[in-house]
């Protein structure tokens, strides 16, 4: 039937006809992206994968905590079961094969006849479950300081802050030395050897946590003072659920590039201990453990053992060390 007044129709009704149905595509081309692909995307993946030398020191510090991990699985040897020990294999230069045996060792044998790549394998866990212990005491302990001396002030920052700048003093090492001497004082000699690793890892961490405090209260004391923390307090939110839900998440972006950093320190600190022979107990060797027993060896011909955990030490480190340093300017927002 036509329509002599051109009066249009009503577009929605009753008896209008249902819309068209979009395209099969249309949803899928405005779906929200995963959240690895917003990861991927991020600015700093952006800049991990752009940067050659974040790329190098990922990959080897990722390889060497793989290797660490999967110690029991991938070490031709367990260094520490006597049934798999032989005293004939000792000496055994890398590559060469042992003139009594007739057994070939990658990286050559210690006095003992164990395979050293199998001890830095197992040594590597240690180190690592050391560093990485040490620096989450640290942090949590510094953190939590830092929050209460930059939200709190007064006497209790003031007093915070004077037991800081008298341990920023003394020498990490020389603090840590005396922290676990006192602290083996206190333990029953029967107990000493398997607390050992325990309280070096309190020992290495009450001697880094100065920094995180001290940051953290800097950061703590910037956002207190801001109209989103000043709102909480009028609204009645409870002072320690503003610091957990307000401050804490906006000063953690130092603390970050600070921990990966001291992840380093904290190594190199229980390597020092222990080649110094007060840190990780002979029966439960560390990469500073093998140094110190490598370098017994070293002027009479056996540089090898020696020489591979000191790189194994020195390639973790640095590359931590340079993860660090890229962390640190990928957060830094004057760089960006």
């Amino acid at each position: 039937m036509s329509n002599p007044d051109n009066i249009p129709k009503p577009e929605s009704g009753p008896d209008s006809a249902p819309m068209a149905a979009p395209p099969i595509g249309a949803t899928q081309m405005h779906a929200r992206p995963s959240a690895l692909a917003r990861v991927w995307d991020s600015d700093l993946a952006y800049s991990f994968r752009t940067s050659p030398v974040a790329l190098v020191s990922g990959i080897v510090a990722l390889l060497i905590v793989l290797a660490a991990v999967f110690a029991p699985w991938i070490a031709p040897h367990n260094p520490f079961n006597p049934a798999t020990l032989n005293l004939m294999n000792g000496f055994t230069p890398p590559m060469e094969p042992n003139a009594f045996t007739g057994e070939t060792f990658l990286l050559g044998t210690d006095d003992q006849g164990r395979d050293v790549l199998s001890t830095i394998l197992y040594g590597a866990r240690i180190s690592l479950f050391v560093g990485f212990s040490a620096v989450l005491f640290a942090m949590v302990l510094g953190i939590t300081l830092g929050l209460i001396a930059g939200y709190r002030g007064g006497w209790v920052d003031g007093l915070l802050m004077r037991v800081a700048d008298v341990q920023l003093t003394f020498p990490s090492i020389l603090l840590a030395l005396l922290i676990f001497g006192v602290a083996r004082g206190f333990i029953p000699p029967a107990y000493r050897e398997t607390m050992a690793i325990w309280v070096l890892i309190v020992a290495i961490g009450l001697s880094e946590w100065v920094q995180y405090a001290r940051v953290v209260r800097g950061a703590a004391m910037v956002e207190k003072n801001k109209e989103y923390v000043q709102a909480a307090r009028v609204i009645g939110v409870h002072p320690v659920r503003i610091v957990a839900r307000h401050i804490l998440p906006n000063v953690m972006g130092p603390v970050l590039v600070i921990a990966t950093i001291g992840l380093a320190l904290a190594i190199i600190a229980e390597a020092t201990l222990s080649f110094l022979g007060v840190g990780v107990p002979p029966t439960q060797p560390s990469l500073g453990t093998l140094i110190r027993i490598g370098q017994g060896f070293l002027f009479s011909g056996e540089w090898w053992i020696l020489a591979f955990p000191a790189v194994t030490l020195l390639a973790l480190a640095l590359s931590v060390n340079l993860l660090g340093d890229w962390l640190r300017d990928a957060l830094n927002p004057r760089l960006r």
